[in-house]
């Protein structure tokens, strides 16, 4: 066996060769992706709040009925190897985006680290920084655009 079968399987494998279990790992849990987004429309531009799905648990970080989060809400996005490339308002920093581009995890993620505290613990997440969307309106949604760590600044020209 060769050095290639001591390497972790997100640099062995496509997307498309991951296991469920290895594509759930994958997930780092900074809560980034099941925040609020809005979109521009002249131009397209995608901002992020501070404001999360009614689902989202702000303390875990974690959907709170993963499992019938699609039939609870039935816009939330399904990601999948073939449409994690599609999807570009998905976090710079998420796990399965770097993956997909041929790079590495960062050190704070789980599958390097061992432990899921250190993607809170570096400040990666968005833990017990949002709102649930059931307490914010609609009108509010502009006034809470934020840039979270690790994610590029479009608000600047």
């Amino acid at each position: 066996m060769g050095a290639k079968s001591n390497l972790p399987f997100w640099k062995t494998k496509n997307m498309a060769e991951l296991s469920r279990e290895q594509w759930e790992s994958l997930c780092d849990g900074c809560g980034k992706c099941c925040c609020i987004r809005l979109e521009d429309e002249d131009d397209g531009s995608v901002y992020v709040t501070d404001v999360s799905c009614h689902l989202f648990n702000p303390e875990t970080c974690a959907c709170s009925d993963y499992g019938n989060r699609k039939s609870i809400v039935p816009d939330c996005v399904t990601l999948t190897a073939a449409t994690v490339d599609e999807l570009h308002w998905m976090p710079e920093t998420c796990a399965y985006r770097l993956v997909a581009k041929g790079e590495d995890l960062p050190d704070w993620h789980h599958l390097v680290s061992g432990s899921r505290e250190t993607i809170h613990e570096a400040g990666m997440s968005v833990r017990g920084q949002v709102e649930s969307e059931s307490g914010v309106s609609d009108k509010e949604l502009p006034h809470r655009i934020v840039i979270w760590p690790g994610e590029p600044d479009f608000t600047k020209s």
